[in-house]
């Protein structure tokens, strides 16, 4: 009972702050001027919140005591630790971190070999509402700010390990664009890890509204959702199909030059008897023919009360076969983490509500 008033004081406290992690260099610059400090100390605490991943204000040693104070009477660091983390027999992990707001979202670290992939949530919930999907059943609950979206990758325990980011966790990315594009580009900043667009991949349903907008201001790899070529068909799996169609952002896509720069991939999990069919494959090919991609097909993992069966390993290598004769890259995803629910689609924290351990730094 103690830790429980404790950490609401706490909450109380630090919400008449804010956080540094999150701000541009430029906007810490400015932050640490507008109480009395010259800009330089702004370039400091971008050095150590970035580059150095310091768990709190206190450790940054190359400003003053004073300063030290000022700093923290105004901000805090904005790092959560993970309120949970269950590991899987294949060395996945799924992670449970607090969000700002009270909330929590899931993401999932997926080592493999000598790469290791953070799959990173961008919205508490979300509104697609898509059929197969545990996040789209438990409904649309918040976005994630910048902070909330770097809090899983910067207070992640192996994020020394770290080679590749991807925005395929809970929520629609281009549904919450403004917080993902600050976060990818704080990535890629020079005075944090500076890294490559091409480790980064952002993966949407196809939300036309932002799609472009994404495409002019970002150099990362898109991924498209894609489970169905036929529309009316993929409108009863992604209901979202009603707004975001095919036929509206498929020839926007074919207006863009993918080259080796930035990759193009279209995600297709495959359903026994409902996408596995020649007619399936044909119109895969006619519609992706024209473009630069590859197609990723994934394994459905059963979740409860769904009509959705996933298809034979035969059949999931028949389309392989055809789509890669055809000229279509295309690979079968090897699944992960599915005993403890991190696999594709299986994220959801509606039931994780009460479970909240963690003091803000």
């Amino acid at each position: 009972m103690y830790l429980c008033i404790l950490k609401e004081l706490y909450s109380m406290l630090e919400r008449e702050k804010t956080p540094l992690l999150g701000m541009t260099m430029d906007e810490l610059r400015m932050a640490v001027k507008e109480i009395g400090m010259p800009a330089f100390i702004g370039s400091q605490l971008a050095d150590w919140i970035y580059r150095h991943g310091v768990e709190s204000i206190e450790e940054m040693t190359n400003i003053s005591k004073k300063n030290l104070d000022k700093l923290q009477e105004r901000f805090f660091l904005g790092k959560m630790p993970n309120a949970e983390a269950v590991r899987s027999v294949d060395g996945t992990v799924k992670y449970l971190f607090p969000t700002l707001d009270g909330q929590r979202v899931e993401s999932v670290f997926i080592p493999d070999s000598d790469r290791g992939t953070l799959c990173v949530s961008s919205q508490v919930g979300c509104r697609m509402g898509c059929r197969f999907c545990m996040t789209g059943r438990q409904g649309f609950h918040g976005n994630l700010t910048a902070t909330d979206i770097l809090n899983q990758i910067y207070s992640l325990p192996e994020r020394e390990r770290l080679t590749n980011v991807v925005f395929m966790g809970q929520g629609e990315p281009l549904d919450n664009l403004d917080a993902v594009l600050r976060a990818t580009q704080l990535l890629m900043a020079d005075y944090g890890w500076a890294w490559s667009p091409k480790r980064i991949t952002i993966s949407t349903v196809g939300v036309r509204k932002t799609l472009s907008r994404f495409l002019e201001e970002s150099n990362c790899h898109l991924a498209i959702s894609l489970h169905s070529p036929f529309p009316e068909q993929r409108r009863e799996m992604i209901p979202a199909e009603k707004s975001y169609s095919l036929t509206e952002f498929l020839p926007l896509l074919k207006e863009k030059d993918w080259s080796h720069q930035r990759r193009l991939s279209f995600e297709y999990i495959v359903f026994e008897g409902m996408n596995d069919t020649q007619a399936h494959a044909k119109e895969m090919v006619r519609l992706l023919a024209p473009l630069e991609c590859r197609v990723n097909l994934i394994h459905f993992h059963q979740i409860p009360d769904t009509p959705f069966k996933g298809t034979s390993e035969k059949k999931m290598v028949w389309l392989r076969d055809y789509l890669t004769h055809h000229g279509i890259t295309t690979t079968i995803r090897a699944s992960r983490g599915e005993d403890i629910y991190a696999a594709c689609g299986m994220l959801n924290t509606a039931e994780n509500k009460k479970k909240q351990n963690t003091v803000l730094v």
